[in-house]
């Protein structure tokens, strides 16, 4: 009887084993190699962990050494191997579009790490050395062990600082190293971080107002290591960075400015121009591509003027934007305020034309003024994932001169609504779908979208003034001439000096801006094409939905469709918006 018992479990254990090997599905293995992927990512950076709400590892910062490097391109490559190994085919249709975007985003990471990118990890206005100071803005710091996990990090600082410099010494070897032209005043973002005081340090901030959960015995002893930290190890790399841009890495700079010249640098920008915008287009074709853009906007530039009533050529109309006191104020708080009005503006139209709203909030923040002189006019900062943090508008207040008011309304609406914060805030509270998926950039869709979304003011009643909508104009040229001097200086041998005379014959921006932006370019191959090619694929299937559906057309519709599937590359876009417009037309 015991025997026969022991046949009849063995029996049903086989059946249930049985049982559960036919329940796996095609999906299975891919959704297990997503969250492999996605684990190891969070592991490898700390700090995006900390971004998406994984608090897991608070302590730490990334190791940043060339073998952790090659370490990832060789588990990428394993990654790769596990996708390619699963039949597409046999997938549902929503996996096969995650299989696709994946295996994209992986190939790009093998080809970038196999042309050494890791070995510039700065530009000349942004990286670790900028990103690490406003710490305190980006962890959660509401217990003592929230406390104890930062100064942790500081405690870190001076071996991860140590890390990157050892990757840039490395790239001035192997001549990976920015230009010597766009490293003027490098030094500058780095040497106020070098105090002789913990408490004049940005990263002290958090020691001064603790939450009154955290009793008087816990302030006392984390102020004390907060101090530590910041006077034995932050303290201390940023003072060896400062030291080492000044006597390595600036006077080693190359002389020459083109991506072209880095080495296989002509076969890397191509690469990088594919990369940015995610579509199979040489340099010639972004290049003919702007010319024909500016050509374009030109004229509708010329009929904003005509309605202004002034008599002169563009370049003294241009002059006039550039030097006339009424188009500028001399107060930060007046710029805050204006900009802060305009947003409140837009904010009351965003029904108008979208169906489905996320629920993150956004604010708005100066630029830090570390970095104000060296970076852009305003940038926007994504929230947390888990909710804790909302989304932030950073507007410079430096050199008022260069920040005229009729370019607020165009700037609002790409770096904050409906821009970047819907998008971004969307993209993380999508239900069902990989947690890649939520939080990948691809520049192509998300700048694309920005710069669709000045245009969308026009919709909102905004741009009544016609110097506002000279401003909107304005930074479309501006997204326009970046085709023509991106590509213009890695690809074809332009000249710095001859990027900035194009820029400033044929837009609006201040010479402050033109040059900041030129060097940006100079520093940062390829990103800047991806911005108006998105747009000109969002209008492009925003024209055929409205062409294809007429009556039946619903932008509100369309938006979601564009917005709710997340941040894609153009060929997904593409397919997204003509199978919903193929299902509106069968009803």
């Amino acid at each position: 009887m015991k025997h026969a018992a022991w046949i009849i479990m063995m029996l049903a254990l086989a059946f249930i084993g049985a049982a559960g090997a036919q329940a796996q599905t095609p999906s299975d293995p891919f959704k297990k190699l997503l969250d492999d992927e996605w684990a190891r990512r969070l592991r490898e950076n700390p700090l995006f962990a900390t971004s998406v709400g994984d608090h897991s590892m608070d302590d730490k910062l990334p190791s940043v050494t060339i073998a952790d490097y090659e370490r990832r391109e060789k588990d990428t490559r394993e990654f790769v191997k596990r996708l390619e190994a699963i039949d597409r085919a046999k997938l549902s249709d929503t996996d096969r579009i995650n299989y696709d975007i994946f295996g994209r985003v992986l190939r790009d990471r093998i080809t970038d790490s196999e042309f050494k990118g890791y070995l510039m990890p700065i530009t000349n206005r942004e990286g670790f050395h900028t990103d690490y100071p406003q710490l305190p803005d980006i962890v959660p710091l509401e217990t003592a062990k929230d406390y104890d996990n930062y100064c942790a990090r500081l405690e870190a600082t001076q071996t991860y600082f140590k890390q990157q410099i050892d990757l840039m010494r490395a790239g001035l070897k192997a001549g990976y190293v920015l230009p010597k032209v766009v490293m003027t005043g490098l030094e500058d973002t780095v040497s106020p971080h070098v105090v002789d005081d913990p408490a004049k340090s940005l990263l002290y901030a958090p020691f001064e107002k603790f939450p009154d959960m955290i009793g008087a015995k816990d302030r006392a002893r984390l102020t004390e290591r907060g101090k530590k930290a910041i006077m034995t190890s932050v303290v201390p790399a940023f003072r060896d960075l400062r030291d080492f841009f000044a006597k390595e890495y600036i006077p080693g700079g190359r002389e020459s400015i083109a991506c072209s010249d880095l080495p296989n640098g002509k076969t890397y920008y191509e690469f990088l121009v594919r990369e940015y915008t995610t579509l199979d287009k040489t340099p010639k074709e972004i290049h003919e591509t702007g010319l024909s853009e500016v050509k374009r906007i030109h004229g509708e530039m010329d009929a904003v003027i005509a309605k202004t009533g002034f008599k002169g050529t563009f370049a003294e109309f241009v002059q006039f934007l550039r030097t006339d006191p009424r188009f500028y104020t001399t107060d930060p708080q007046q710029l805050m305020k204006e900009t802060a009005f305009v947003l409140k503006k837009i904010d009351g139209q965003l029904p108008t034309l979208f169906k489905t709203l996320p629920r993150q909030p956004y604010g708005i923040k100066p630029i830090p003024d570390f970095m104000a002189p060296k970076t852009t006019t305003a940038y926007y900062e994504r929230g947390a994932g888990d909710g804790t943090r909302a989304g932030c508008y950073r507007v410079n207040l430096y050199d008022l001169k260069s920040r005229p008011l009729y370019e607020i309304e165009a700037l609002s609406l790409h770096e904050a609504v409906p821009g970047h914060h819907l998008q971004n805030a969307i993209a993380m509270e999508l239900p069902d779908v990989p947690m890649f998926r939520r939080y990948e950039w691809i520049t192509a869709f998300g700048e694309g979208w920005g710069l669709y979304s000045e245009r969308l003011g026009l919709e909102m009643g905004l741009y009544q003034d016609p110097y506002s909508d000279f401003g909107r104009l304005s930074y479309e040229m501006w997204r326009a001439m970046r085709l023509v001097v991106d590509t213009g200086m890695h690809y074809f041998g332009w000249t710095r000096q001859q990027a900035i005379d194009y820029m400033a014959a044929n837009g609006a921006l201040s010479m402050r801006n033109i040059e900041a932006e030129v060097d940006r370019y100079i520093a940062w191959p390829g990103q800047a094409v991806a911005y108006k090619t998105g747009e000109l694929k969002i209008r492009e299937l925003r024209d055929y939905a409205t062409k294809e559906l007429g009556p039946k057309f619903d932008v509100r519709e369309f938006h979601d469709v564009v917005l709710w599937s997340g941040a894609v590359p153009l060929d997904v876009l593409d397919a997204n918006v003509k199978a919903w417009v193929a299902k509106k037309k069968q009803g």
